[in-house]
């Protein structure tokens, strides 16, 4: 056993006893949940066999985490980590996510140990043997996350990603420090050589169509523009981005949209807004914007284009489908 694991156990036994002490003064108290996904069947095998421990990986922190034994337990508190970790079948060493977690279905049975604001305590309880935290929270919660690592759990910290190989170098790492990276780059060939295919199909299109994509309804619209994903997916396709001159998430008013006569619009935002595409055909003065005359409105899921997880992918192939469907739907 390694010293940081003897430390972790050590640290548990100590708040074991208390909490017995405590029972024994105060009365009974309502046991905890069981841990979910803690199995621990003696005949599991390894997911990469082949990788050995100890690792040490940077972080997008700049921090290098040394894992000293392949992680047993995992908290994740951002959701696109919890689709990374399950599309490298560790699904079922996931003891705590955040409350946005939700796909897959799965997920959502794991208990929530918070978001931007972490529930610290259950963390602790849960003393996972690795935590994915995001830069917001080592921006903002260094103080707990040394409390994490004073406790014998190794914090991995993933920034901000907002293209596909950012996507890719952090799967990369999450592989690397759960011994999963044989499964991560086959997770990654499929998404390349499915791109690769969309982006050979798409080599055909002569008329490029000009795409208006909203991430929010009205009154305050936003859409993306240069570094996000949806720019780069639009771009793969060959279609245009009537916002490319803008970068990032940017908020426009209904009469400078209107002027960039879009021929397609993407809403994102039908798990908010019921039927997005009604809202946008009935709003005032867009009747001759080409898209809106011509109905080529569609909404797409937003977590397929917008969270830097494995799902990606089908957020192009939807687009493709729909914006030249006489190319890419079959």
């Amino acid at each position: 056993m390694s010293y940081k694991r003897f430390k972790k156990w050590g640290i548990f036994n100590l708040l074991l006893a208390f909490m017995i002490v405590f029972t024994a003064a105060c009365g009974p108290a309502n046991e905890e949940a069981d841990k979910q996904g803690g199995d621990e069947n003696p005949e599991e095998v390894t997911q990469n066999e082949e990788q050995s421990f100890p690792v040490t990986i940077t972080d997008d922190a700049n921090r290098e985490v040394t894992i000293d034994e392949e992680p047993e337990s995992i908290v994740s508190l951002i959701p696109s980590n919890t689709e990374i970790l399950f599309a490298l079948d560790l699904g079922d060493r996931i003891d705590g996510v955040s409350e946005y977690c939700d796909y897959p279905k799965e997920a959502q049975d794991i208990q929530q140990v918070g978001a931007q604001d972490m529930d610290a305590e259950r963390i602790l309880e849960i003393l996972p043997d690795i935590i994915f935290v995001t830069d917001y929270h080592h921006e903002n919660h260094s103080d707990i996350l040394e409390q994490y690592e004073e406790a014998g759990i190794d914090v991995v910290v993933t920034g901000s990603a907002s293209s596909f190989d950012d996507t890719y170098q952090t799967m990369e790492m999450i592989a690397e420090a759960t011994g999963t990276t044989d499964k991560a780059d086959e997770v990654i060939s499929d998404m390349q050589e499915r791109l690769d295919t969309i982006k050979e199909k798409a080599k055909s299109i002569t008329d490029q169509k000009k795409v208006w994509v909203e991430v929010s309804p009205a009154p305050d619209i936003y859409t993306t523009g240069k570094n996000t994903f949806m720019h780069e997916m639009l771009e793969s396709i060959q279609a245009i981005n009537v916002a490319e001159d803008q970068d990032g998430w940017v908020k426009m008013t209904e009469e400078e949209i209107v002027q960039l006569n879009p021929e397609v619009i993407i809403t994102t935002y039908g798990y908010s807004v019921d039927n997005p595409e009604e809202e946008v055909y009935q709003r005032d003065g867009w009747d001759e914007v080409p898209a809106v005359k011509n109905e080529q409105v569609f909404n797409v899921e937003d977590d397929t284009v917008q969270r830097p997880g494995p799902r990606l992918i089908e957020g192009v192939e939807a687009l493709a489908e729909l914006i030249y469907p006489e190319i890419f739907k079959e």
